[in-house]
């Protein structure tokens, strides 16, 4: 099995980054092989609503015109069995990287070309508040009706915060190993 990790954190050693590793090493253990990548690392431009209407060829077309990363990240996506999404949380939300990614997938999914592969894709979000703690609820909700809307198979939202992360840690390992073992039958 193939598994792509998409996170919206910078800090490859934060809470957001522990809590990916630990559902990477669950779907290792398992027998996945996975590829994550870090979205601030990574050339991922906004949506730039290219023509008057505010669309452009993600809507005529299924892609999108911005040469950057996104198109090899969605490749990614398409080739992978399931992907997991983690975010940190700012202010009860996805982080700026994650939401400039899925704003773009989203637009290309409105076309039939767009959303193949995608259609039907295995997925599980982690989202990880820092600080207060608060906010996770809100944003796994937020997460969950955009990768809706981009027709994946949401089969796991993990909200995680700072005061509950050690016990999460278990959660995403657990979720992860599910995730290969679900996969077979």
């Amino acid at each position: 099995m193939k598994l792509v990790v998409i996170s919206g954190s910078r800090n490859a050693d934060g809470q957001t980054a522990r809590a990916a590793s630990a559902f990477v090493r669950g779907a290792e253990a398992a027998g996945a092989q996975s590829e994550v990548f870090y979205l601030p690392k990574l050339d991922i431009q906004h949506c730039r609503q290219c023509e008057d209407s505010g669309w452009g060829l993600c809507i005529k077309e299924g892609r999108c015109v911005a040469q950057d990363d996104f198109s090899m990240l969605v490749a990614k996506i398409i080739d992978a069995d399931a992907v997991a999404f983690a975010t940190p949380v700012y202010w009860s939300d996805l982080s700026e990287s994650l939401k400039s990614f899925l704003d773009r997938l989203r637009r290309i999914c409105w076309h039939e070309n767009g959303e193949k592969g995608l259609q039907g894709k295995r997925a599980v979000g982690i989202c990880v508040a820092g600080g207060g703690g608060g906010g996770a609820p809100t944003c796994c909700v937020s997460l969950e009706k955009i990768l809706h809307t981009c027709g994946m198979d949401m089969i796991d939202m993990i909200p995680a915060r700072r005061q509950n992360l050690e016990m999460k840690l278990d959660v995403c390992e657990t979720v992860g190993r599910w995730i290969v073992e679900s996969s077979a039958d």
